[in-house]
């Protein structure tokens, strides 16, 4: 590095301290980033998973499964709808299991290749790509959005910003709106907001998420990603140095320095970096690689656009910044070395866990029975001597049935000898209902000892489809 570059760089790193300092402030004032736009392969990358992540999040509560909404989360009802899966809150392990495995997930790509997921499919990221897309198509690049906001108060400046905030806000809600659409039928919330009839707690929802959008990526930004996201924090402990990370290659592209195109950089003194600082003007956290890595760096690749850009306009080998690991760069590895150690333990265990626990959750799902019992003892009449000198104890069963067609079942009860069902031992329940069913159990008076005694309640389809046995206890006195 030239001593003129980095007397710059230094300079540009000291200044807002020092002029915080004077102003008697304890932190410099942050300060608007511009990102430029780039075309590239990681580029197309990023606006491809915008593409793929909000096809998803924005059609998902509009595709019908049936005679329902295909993915619907009813909390007042308190059944999940996931396609062909109807869910109750028993299931919850199936929401514990995908919570581990998108964990795991996570620690994979971290160990791999870095902040993957940061870089391309967090939500944060993606709106806030979206929202700079609207502001550039609106503003103009970057040169004209930085000499809108520097300029004084004008009838364009007006214009301009007014209009990026509608479109933002209309964004924003429409997003919010669609979040809310996951837990109340998306097509009832429309016909109700076209009717002025949303309910309150609707509206509020509709608000609070669109305007955290809003405020999240269309100013936070990546104040969100370097100041507010945990995980730019504990990522380091994740990595290691074999984990691939968008990396400046210091020994071919130093010392820095302009020169003419096409002329020998090492006649110079110069390694290939032209120091043109494309690098840090397309990235949307506005830090500079050739510095290190740096906990900002969410690992989107688009200086890595950049570079290449300029590496070929100057007739250079691409790859001065690239995704590499700090391994290859100190030996010089060559890509198929660098492969080799993707595969290195570390890996291997997050992969062999990742799968397991995949394969166990969609196992219990295709084996799970479509039918829920819950067994309540009537708390009032613990147990009571009735007509015949039968010993009777009630209980309630909250019978659930996780089928999109209505079911009959018969209720049995087993454990003590002569226990039988007394009450009506069939009931019909609608398709994705639940019901409460009143049971009394009886047994000949004397027949068992006092205490309390284990029996266990048979719930099944009339077919023979689903079958469940709960466990309760049958209480005798003395």
């Amino acid at each position: 590095m030239s001593k003129t570059s980095t007397s710059v760089q230094t300079a540009r790193r000291v200044i807002p301290i020092a002029q915080a300092q004077d102003d008697g402030r304890l932190f410099a004032a942050h300060r608007k980033i511009y990102p430029r736009t780039v075309q590239g392969a990681f580029a197309r990358w990023r606006w491809a998973m915008v593409f793929l992540t909000q096809l998803v999040f924005y059609g998902l509560p509009w595709l019908e499964w049936g005679q329902r909404q295909a993915v619907l989360f009813d909390l007042g009802a308190r059944r999940f709808y996931v396609l062909g899966l109807v869910l109750y809150p028993q299931d919850l392990i199936y929401l514990t299991g995908l919570l581990v495995v998108s964990a795991l997930s996570l620690f994979l790509f971290t160990a791999v290749a870095g902040r993957l997921w940061c870089g391309y499919a967090c939500p944060q990221t993606v709106y806030t790509e979206m929202f700079m897309w609207i502001e550039h198509r609106i503003e103009g690049n970057r040169t004209a959005r930085m000499r809108l906001d520097g300029e004084a108060f004008s009838l364009e400046k007006l214009v301009k910003k007014w209009f990026k905030h509608v479109v933002w806000l209309g964004l924003a809600l429409w997003t919010g709106f669609t979040f809310v659409g996951y837990f109340t039928p998306v097509r009832e919330l429309g016909l109700a907001f076209l009717q002025t009839r949303m309910s309150a707690w609707e509206i509020f929802w509709v608000l609070f998420y669109g305007f955290a959008t809003y405020g999240n990526a269309g100013f936070m930004r990546e104040q969100v990603c370097t100041y507010m996201c945990p995980y730019a924090r504990f990522q380091s402990a994740m990595f290691d140095r074999d984990t691939l990370i968008v990396s400046y290659d210091g020994a071919r592209g130093d010392p820095r320095g302009v020169r003419p195109r096409g002329s020998d950089a090492r006649a110079h003194g110069l390694g290939d970096c032209i120091d043109c600082g494309l690098c840090v003007q397309v990235c949307p956290t506005g830090i500079d690689i050739r510095q290190g890595l740096q906990y900002q760096c969410i690992g989107c690749g688009l200086c890595v656009d950049a570079c290449n850009t300029v590496m070929d306009k100057m007739a250079l080998p691409r790859g001065l910044i690239r995704y590499a690991t700090q391994n290859s760069m100190a030996g010089r590895w060559t890509r198929a070395q660098v492969l080799r150690r993707v595969l290195r333990p570390r890996v291997l265990i997050y992969v062999a866990l990742l799968s397991a626990l995949t394969l166990g959750l969609l196992v219990s799902l295709v084996v799970r029975t479509p039918l829920k019992v819950d067994v309540v003892r009537d708390r009032a009449s613990m147990a009571r001597i009735v007509e015949g000198g039968q010993l009777e104890n009630v209980y309630r069963l909250q019978i659930m049935n996780a089928t999109e067609r209505p079911q009959r079942y018969r209720i049995q009860a087993d454990g003590l000898p002569g226990l039988r069902v007394a009450s009506n031992a069939s009931v019909e329940v609608g398709s994705a209902q639940s019901k409460w069913v009143v049971v009394a159990l009886q047994l000949p008076y004397g027949t068992s000892s006092a205490g309390s005694h284990a029996v266990h309640f048979d719930v099944g389809t009339e077919d023979g489809s689903a079958h469940v046995s709960e466990k309760a206890t049958f209480m005798v006195p003395r």
